[in-house]
């Protein structure tokens, strides 16, 4: 039974998200540190002012209550709903006074963009950006590709009490040791591991490709971490093509698809059980999809004047599918190339993969692998029961942290998830149909916003209508935390601010 948020209620959610946005404060040091160490005073004055003005309203949220006691369900949603909103417009402050954004809609498009590591930017002239600006972005994707609260709590910035109530309020479910605090230690020390790593040998690349040796580091950790993170944010506005290296698309596909398994595997693969990890249910509907699907996409291409050879299509279009497939966003092909020379099939192949999206418990967007495989098994449940006797009673079981029997309520949670995805990628389609756009550039563009792809056909540029903006940062916001907590967020607050009919006493 829901019931009606209290005035105690408001006072805990704003105690909590008060010390979020004193977090964000803390993030900001960032690129401070990075403006004063490149000697960009103005972005460095910009950083400070957001700063003071950031630590001032936390501070005052903050102090809403001063022993707020535990988060019960109800006040975790709110804090973990609101909580990418409200800091996507203290991030989007210092981006749009850059002056590289025309409205300050398009900022928080990009803070909303960067948090949700959709990877779609509105920015003017990239290529001449500040330092710290990007240093700012990349943090912002490193933020959210983790998730704000398992971020929060591998610092230990909410304490033991709250930790698994914000966890499982942010849609993760799955730990990967029993306690939460520790689970979110491992995968921030996963991400460390594997983008230093990967920053370092992308900085040997670049380097021997004539990049000066502070630029190349600097390139190499924001490529890294939006590679890995499936953000699809990057430093120039060609996006990977800038770089015009193999070696370096080869390096960030790896990360990439290292960003689209879930964290949990990664934690049965270090206690050496690497078994499991191929019976795993996810995996195995990944290999199938990606299969199926670079067969499709590349019979597709064929057809495409834009690959003078097998090697050369092979090496794009594997590239881009495994782009869309982790809804990272990079690209190394132009906008124009994409709508123009690139065949239906292949548009709308990379649209397909985009909107399932890879991993559960990953950084990745979409519907996710595991709930297709679920689905996929219902199916072939109600298959064997239609031929199985009467008396027959049919077991379907699958790998998934272990063996599993297929129970009627994990199907009903894949089905509700999948069929909201797609009842918003239609509702993102009819809105940009509405505003004049082209019917398939629509539907391609509702699919990389809700899945948090990134990959984007030019109708979300600098310019739009800010009601398909305000669209675009809803389906954004929406995707990423995968409707079901949302949802409860917003019937709650509906159910709050409803006058309540009380029925009438007899006379």
């Amino acid at each position: 039974m829901w019931q009606r948020f209290t005035f105690y209620d408001l006072q805990v959610i704003g105690h909590y998200l008060g010390m979020l946005v004193l977090f964000s404060a803390a993030l900001m040091v960032v690129p401070l540190v990075t403006a004063i160490a490149f000697q960009e005073w103005d972005p460095a004055s910009r950083y400070l002012f957001a700063i003071g003005i950031t630590l001032v309203v936390g501070s005052a949220l903050r102090f809403c209550r001063i022993t707020p006691g535990k988060l019960n369900h109800q006040q975790a949603l709110a804090v973990v709903g609101l909580a990418w909103v409200v800091l996507g417009l203290f991030a989007s402050l210092p981006l749009y006074l850059s002056g590289h954004y025309t409205t300050y809609l398009d900022a928080v498009f990009d803070g909303v963009s960067g948090l949700t590591t959709t990877g779609a930017a509105l920015i003017v002239d990239l290529d001449h950006l500040s330092n710290a600006d990007n240093m700012f972005r990349f943090t912002l994707h490193l933020l959210g590709g983790l998730g704000l609260i398992v971020v929060a709590l591998s610092l230990g910035i909410f304490g033991k009490r709250t930790g698994s109530t914000l966890y499982t309020s942010e849609g993760r479910n799955e730990h990967v040791v029993p306690n939460v605090v520790q689970t979110t230690q491992f995968i921030a020390r996963i991400t460390a591991i594997v983008v230093v790593v990967a920053t370092g040998i992308i900085t040997v690349l670049m380097l021997l490709d004539g990049m000066e040796p502070a630029r190349a580091i600097l390139h190499a950790l924001w490529t890294s971490v939006s590679g890995f993170v499936t953000g699809g944010f990057t430093p120039m506005q060609q996006s990977i093509m800038y770089y015009h290296s193999a070696p370096i698309e080869f390096i960030l596909m790896v990360l990439m698809l290292m960003g689209s398994v879930s964290f949990v595997i990664y934690a049965d693969v270090v206690k050496g059980e690497t078994k499991s990890f191929f019976r795993d249910i996810e995996t195995r509907t990944a290999l199938i999809w990606m299969a199926v699907m670079l067969c499709v996409f590349t019979a597709a291409l064929a057809a495409s004047t834009l690959f003078s050879n097998v090697a050369a299509m092979l090496h794009r279009g594997t590239f881009m599918l495994v782009s869309a497939m982790t809804t990272t966003g990079f690209s190394i092909v132009t906008v124009n190339q994409l709508l123009s020379v690139f065949t239906s099939g292949a548009f709308l192949t990379l649209a397909l993969v985009m909107a399932v999206g890879a991993g559960a418990g990953s950084t990745a967007g979409g519907i996710k692998l595991y709930r297709v495989g679920i689905i996929a098994k219902s199916i072939l449940q109600t298959i064997k029961e239609t031929l199985a006797p009467d008396s027959a009673r049919v077991v379907v079981a699958y790998n998934h942290l272990g063996r599993r029997i297929l129970t009627s309520d994990r199907v009903k949670e894949a089905m509700t998830v999948f069929i909201l995805y797609v009842i918003t990628y239609v509702l993102g389609s009819l809105v940009g149909i509405a505003h004049g756009y082209d019917a398939v550039q629509s539907v391609f563009e509702s699919v990389a916003m809700t899945s948090n792809g990134g990959i984007i056909t030019g109708i979300a540029s600098p310019g739009m209508p800010w009601t398909l903006e305000l669209f675009y940062i809803f389906q954004m916001w929406v995707g990423r935390l995968e409707f079901i907590a949302l949802l409860a967020l917003l019937v709650q607050v509906a159910i709050s601010v409803v006058p309540r009919h009380r029925p009438k006493v007899a006379e």
